[in-house]
């Protein structure tokens, strides 16, 4: 077997014993046989938030199992098949054999990133807001252009996407759109872009020169029937209001579109696509989830303001720059990762992006620290 074949089989090794460790893998058999016990209790359903958090994890142990095996399973069948077709001098296998394997090596490297996704939200639906930044017409098409990478990345993931709220810009672009998206741990993969995205470019609106636009991203985790918050009558505000769209048809003609402002953190959420009352569902859970977004926020505060000192003050939330002259690059400010396919992160190709950032947290290392190596 090439050296090269071996490496990436050693390196397949590791990631599985980094999964087994983190899954605790000895203890699993036995984890998924309790749960399978629990779920045949006749009165399982009398609590249905309880029912629902217990499949969700049953579920979730098995998809674990089932990965680690699957890798265990290819890597020794494609190894065996290399084996053969030496043996045998049979070119074509030894080729498609090593083939697998440097996909497995991919595939294997992406569960290990997945099973860093075990915060307490991270398994949750997310939602997304984008807002303009200051620069009025530019600011706002910027603002549409980060929203068509999400709406293309979480597409290309296969996540099920919502709009809940829209408000247009004044020639063009979108002063801010708010977004559910809904599939497996959307909110631990998209909880890494909130922050403020730069983007440096020719004015496309006949201006001719270069200009910087900032936008905003805010992502904070769907709330689960199970996670209990209490927001009080009296510590809000509802407002009905009529929707502006995009004109036509699709302009609303009744104030069906819903605002809830949370008096004692002043959060203000949003929804209008739907009607009245699906819009003020919509817009209380919304608001639930921006709370406990601030709770876990709340958790973390330490932490956070440790990152915090060591950024570059000069930039503020600053997370990422998108530069498209005069020469193409992306970069994370927090993790140093940069690359000048910039047509293709726009076009919603973020997972390595996103990954450099997981990966960054899982080791401990601050934003400044990622940046100076």
């Amino acid at each position: 077997m090439r050296a090269e074949v071996q490496n990436n089989v050693e390196a397949i090794g590791k990631s599985i014993a980094l999964l087994k460790r983190r899954l605790d893998w000895e203890t699993a058999p036995h984890r998924l046989e309790e749960f399978n016990a629990m779920i045949e209790d006749p009165t399982l359903w009398d609590d249905p938030a309880r029912a629902q958090k217990l499949m969700r994890d049953r579920q979730g142990l098995m998809d674990a199992m089932e990965s680690i095996t699957t890798l265990e399973r290819d890597t020794s069948d494609n190894v065996e098949m290399i084996e053969l077709g030496e043996a045998e001098d049979d070119t074509e296998v030894v080729a498609e054999a090593e083939a697998a394997i440097a996909r497995l090596v991919d595939k294997a490297a992406e569960k290990e990133l997945e099973a860093l996704l075990d915060g307490e939200a991270d398994g949750n639906d997310t939602f997304l807001e984008i807002n303009a930044g200051a620069g009025g017409t530019e600011a706002c098409d910027w603002a549409e252009m980060l929203q068509r990478m999400y709406v293309r990345w979480a597409n290309k993931r296969g996540f099920d996407v919502e709009l809940q709220a829209q408000e247009m810009g004044g020639e063009a672009g979108i002063k801010s759109a708010s977004y559910k998206i809904s599939g497996k741990n959307a909110y631990g993969w998209l909880k890494s872009e909130s922050g403020v995205h730069r983007l440096v470019r020719i004015s496309p609106f006949g201006k001719g020169t270069r200009e910087t636009s900032f936008a905003s991203v805010w992502v904070y985790p769907v709330v689960d029937d199970n996670i209990d918050i209490d927001v009080a009558p009296n510590e809000i505000r509802i407002d009905t209001y009529r929707s502006s769209g995009a004109g036509g048809q699709h302009v609303n003609t009744t104030d069906s579109a819903v605002r809830i402002t949370h008096i004692p953190t002043g959060i203000v959420v949003t929804s209008s696509e739907k009607s009245q009352h699906q819009n003020r569902d919509i817009a209380m859970k919304a608001l639930k989830s921006r709370l406990y977004q601030m709770e876990l926020d709340r958790r973390n505060a330490e932490i956070n303001a440790a990152h915090e000192a060591k950024g570059d003050a000069g930039w503020g939330n600053q997370i990422r720059s998108y530069v498209l002259q005069p020469y193409q690059m992306v970069k994370d400010l927090r993790t140093g990762y940069e690359t000048s396919d910039t047509s293709g992160v726009l076009d919603g190709d973020l997972d390595a992006i996103m990954a450099s950032v997981l990966a960054s947290n899982a080791s401990g290392k601050s934003r400044a620290d990622a940046v100076a190596e």
